[in-house]
């Protein structure tokens, strides 16, 4: 018996006696109106032969009984292709439910902090408020405060395809969510709670009869239709509710009655539609439309929030009298259009307080139908009339009115403009070069597979989109695999080219994305480089020398293993962050992290800490993807504390201390750096560059079938096959790891590396004091958390080179050894007790979804199967991909 299964069903029984009363009753109520369903739909057999394979799975991991298994896996085997497939179904659902009730119980917890008194000593040691005060200790309060207004969060939402569920599904979860948060309500009577149950059941048995696949991948529209119901249901509310509650601790019982201290520190970016590096599907044509549809919802957004804002603002001229600047702005609005004004004056008589704000709101409706005599030429104009607004509600005595809801107003405006999020576009170097290529010979056989006009065509749109909507609606332009500085220049050649000269080029910011191994070594001589271009200094001081520069985490992790890649990265953000102090450059750098720990995943508070020196400046730029957006933001309560756990740490990280530690700490283990660079990168080598690797990755995983799953517009492979893993995206390759339950691109290479040091006491010594290796080893021990050896030997079968297999397993207990031993744990999370109670739960059942799918590859790998036999368990394993990646609640 190993010491991970050992540990595994004692502590599984543990974690059952530990779960909170009220998630073990939201958990069983929802599990016992799926039986009902399940029953209803297909009889009491299938709810049995779910219930089956439930008990035998949980059995052989409390009894680490192989036996249990292999009579699960054989019962699995002699099911039919109807059932099988009901019976996958049966587990998704389920997930998606626990997923719920997990969700609930943080919302929950999160309630009951909030129900205490906002005292310092009773702030969360992460919240804003906490960490204001231990930055104001070291630095002063005025340098904090500061600090405070210079602070900047910038998620970026994209579209890659790591979002597993269809739509619909995710819309049924969430009204079975708002059912449940229902049942918190102490006031809900018995009536209320019948009726309440009944309406689970049915939105249960919606969902269970919606189709979980879905039929063709989403357009790029598509996409964008999904990020702007997240702006509906989070982002809209969210961010003025995360400045005021900041705010409210800033100010205590002057808050809404004082100029406001908190900034509106958020912006909002998007790659939806934007992100064409791979994606044939976005054109100029989506990227317009995309902007479209974002300025068409805020500014229908604003004017509902200008207008409410307004009809509220009903003091009389008399008891608050209005300034002679607000006077002059409402001359100026009855010259614009004597109808608006006539009909604020008609609804407000005596209140030019509202009357300003009732015209403004008809402007903002005017900006939305692009009435260009009536709308605000920009979010600017608008700004201005609102503080106007605010300057006479405080000069006439009424100081809550000027600072309460028409401040969220024009925090709102500030974070939002008329644009919502702004649309960075993004394309691969080569592709520029082959366009000015075929800019010169556009007859060279060279030239005949280059989207030379299409790319022209998007510089064309950009310039359209900066007309209609502002310079900020859309002026970042990502060059993926920047490996010169001749790869920026490009970029300012063919604006210019596109739109016949640099007069009618629309104003560019050009951000360089470094993305392998090799790149990330050369950032800094590459930026030195691009400091030459006139392009590039121009921008320096139009901006008041302010830059980006991406960083990739997937690539430089496939290229080179997740040690290896979190070194380099690191020691690349150092340098860039000394290269931008050396040259004056007021730097941010914007990190291409993904949902998986193979793509920078993991806590995003603590990896902002571990962070070099000036290397976040109080400025945190991060993309956002697949089913990171709606486990983050997708519930307003959760996206709140998401939001300000961020925020705190972007703000300490810029303390003497942190940054005192962090350099301390790097230099200090900078040998023990070296080593675990060497060694765990020659052992991830020995692996993905033997001979054959590629085929195999392909027949132990079900990687080439997750290209079949309509999860996103973007292609998952960059050609037809994958011969080597260049040929493959970093978010398959991070997906099929997972759906095997090995996780490998999460720790393969640490445990040798630990190995060579083979230092205990240094080891642990660097775990207490080096926070980048504490944040290792721990998002290491999360993805060892969700491996299962007995289901990982049973994908490695699948293939034919158990010289690799071997590899992966030695592998995989010699890093779970080491983390144990450094984190002195005798089990896997045994000191992250709500996380490792969910994760034991769980790995039962996603053990269940595993066997199936490991059924429907084995068919797969079989050259002897009908047509029928090939569609069945095509389907059978699409239906556990999803299954799977809800349980582990994880994809790319």
């Amino acid at each position: 018996m190993t010491a991970h299964t050992a540990a595994d069903h004692h502590s599984r029984r543990e974690a059952q006696h530990e779960i909170p009363d009220p998630m073990r009753r939201d958990v069983g109520l929802l599990g016992e109106l799926l039986g009902q369903v399940l029953a209803e739909y297909g009889s009491q057999s299938l709810l049995d032969d779910v219930e089956r394979l439930r008990s035998l799975t949980i059995a052989a991991v409390e009894d680490d009984s192989e036996e249990a298994l292999a009579e699960a896996e054989e019962f699995v085997e002699g099911l039919e292709a109807e059932r099988a497939k009901e019976v996958a179904r049966a587990f998704t659902c389920y997930f998606l439910l626990a997923n719920l009730a997990e969700e609930q119980h943080r919302i929950r917890t999160l309630r009951s902090r909030d129900g205490e008194v906002p005292v310092e000593k009773q702030q969360p040691s992460d919240s804003v408020a906490a960490a204001f005060s231990r930055l104001a200790a070291e630095v002063g309060e005025q340098e904090a405060q500061r600090r405070l207004q210079r602070l900047r969060f910038h998620p970026v939402l994209t579209a890659h395809p790591t979002e597993a569920r269809r739509n619909a599904i995710t819309a049924s979860v969430r009204r079975i969510g708002t059912l449940l948060d229902e049942r918190d309500d102490p006031r809900m009577g018995a009536a209320a709670r019948a009726r309440n149950t009944r309406e689970l059941t049915e939105e249960i048995d919606n969902m269970w009869r919606t189709a979980q696949l879905r039929v063709s991948n989403p357009s790029p529209l598509d996409e964008v239709r999904t990020a702007l119901g997240v702006f509906d249901n989070s982002f809209s509310t969210v961010f003025t509710e995360t400045y005021r509650r900041m705010d409210d601790w800033l100010q205590g019982s002057s808050a809404a009655a004082a100029p406001p201290k908190a900034p509106a520190f958020i912006r909002l970016g998007s790659w939806i539609a934007g992100d064409r590096d791979g994606n044939p599907h976005v054109t100029a044509s989506t990227t317009r439309q995309a902007v479209a549809q974002a300025a068409d919802r805020v500014l229908a957004d604003l004017e509902a929030r200008t207008r409410r804002v307004g009809l509220a603002l009903t003091l009389d001229e008399r008891y608050t009298p209005p300034s002679e600047e607000l006077t002059g702005l409402w001359n100026r609005m009855r010259q614009l259009s004597e109808e608006l004004t006539a009909q604020a004056v008609a609804h407000s008589p005596k209140e030019p307080h509202r009357q300003v704000l009732l015209a403004a709101a008809g402007r903002v409706g005017a900006t939305r139908e692009r009435n260009a005599d009536l709308g605000y030429r920009g979010p600017e104009e608008l700004l201005e009339e609102l503080r106007t607004v605010q300057s006479s509600l405080a000069a006439g005595g009424a100081p809550r009115a000027a600072y309460g809801d028409l401040q969220e107003l024009i925090w709102q405006v500030e974070t939002f403009g008329f644009h919502l999020a702004e649309l960075e576009v993004r394309q691969h170097s080569a592709v520029h070069s082959q366009t000015l290529a075929w800019l010169e010979d556009p007859d060279s056989v060279e030239s005949m597979a280059v989207p030379g006009e299409e790319v022209l065509e998007t510089f064309r749109a950009i310039a359209s989109v900066q007309q209609r909507y502002g310079v900020n609606a859309a002026r970042r332009y990502i060059v993926s695999f920047t490996q010169s500085a001749q790869n920026l220049a490009d970029v300012y050649v063919l604006a210019e080219k596109a739109l016949g000269g640099a007069e009618n080029a629309p104003v560019l910011d050009v951000i360089p994305l470094f993305e392998t191994y090799q790149d990330l070594q050369n950032a800094p001589r590459i930026l030195d480089e691009a400091l030459a271009d006139p392009h590039l200094r121009e921008r320096l001081e139009a901006t008041g020398r302010r830059m980006e520069v991406m960083l990739g985490y997937s690539d430089s992790s496939k290229d080179v293993g997740p040690v290896a890649a979190t070194l380099a990265l690191y020691e690349a953000q150092e340098k860039i962050a000394a290269w931008a102090q050396e040259n004056d450059i007021i730097l941010t750098q914007f990190h291409g992290r993904g949902g998986a720990l193979g793509r920078g995943g993991g806590p995003a508070n603590r990896a902002i800490l571990a962070q070099p020196p000036h290397s976040v400046d109080l400025r945190f730029k991060v993309t956002e993807q697949g089913e990171v957006i709606d486990a983050r933001y997708g519930n307003p309560e959760i996206a709140l504390r998401h939001i300000e756990q961020v925020a705190a740490a972007t703000l300490m990280a810029s303390a003497p201390s942190t940054q005192r530690r962090n350099a301390d700490a790097a230099k200090r283990y900078s040998a023990l750096a070296a080593q675990l660079d060497e060694a765990s990168r020659t052992r991830f080598h020995q692996l993905v560059r033997a001979e054959g690797f590629a085929p195999w990755f392909a027949q132990v995983t079900p990687q080439d079938e997750i290209g079949l799953l309509a999860i996103g517009s973007r292609p998952a492979k960059r050609g037809l096959s994958v011969e080597s893993l260049e040929d493959l995206r970093a978010i398959p390759w991070n997906f099929a790891w997972g759906q095997a339950r090995i996780n490998l691109t999460g720790w393969y290479g640490l445990g040798t590396a630990l190995q060579e040091v083979g230092d205990e006491q240094l080891l642990r010594a660097a775990y207490l004091e080096w926070p980048l290796f504490a944040a290792m080893i721990d998002n290491v021990e999360m993805s060892l958390a969700k491996t299962d050896r007995r289901i990982a030997r049973r994908y490695l079968a699948l293939g034919d080179r158990e010289d690799l297999a071997q590899a992966v397993l030695e592998e995989l207990e010699l890093t779970e050894k080491w983390v144990l031993t450094i984190t002195g744990q005798d089990r896997l999370l045994a000191d992250h007790r709500v996380l490792g109670r969910a994760v034991q739960l769980r790995n039962p059942y996603v053990d269940a979804l595993s066997l199936i799918q490991l059924r429907a590859l084995r068919r797969l790998r079989s050259e002897q199967l009908s047509d029928q036999e090939l569609a069945d368990s095509r389907n059978l394993l699409l239906i556990t991909l999803k299954g799977v990646a809800a349980g582990l609640q994880n994809t790319g």
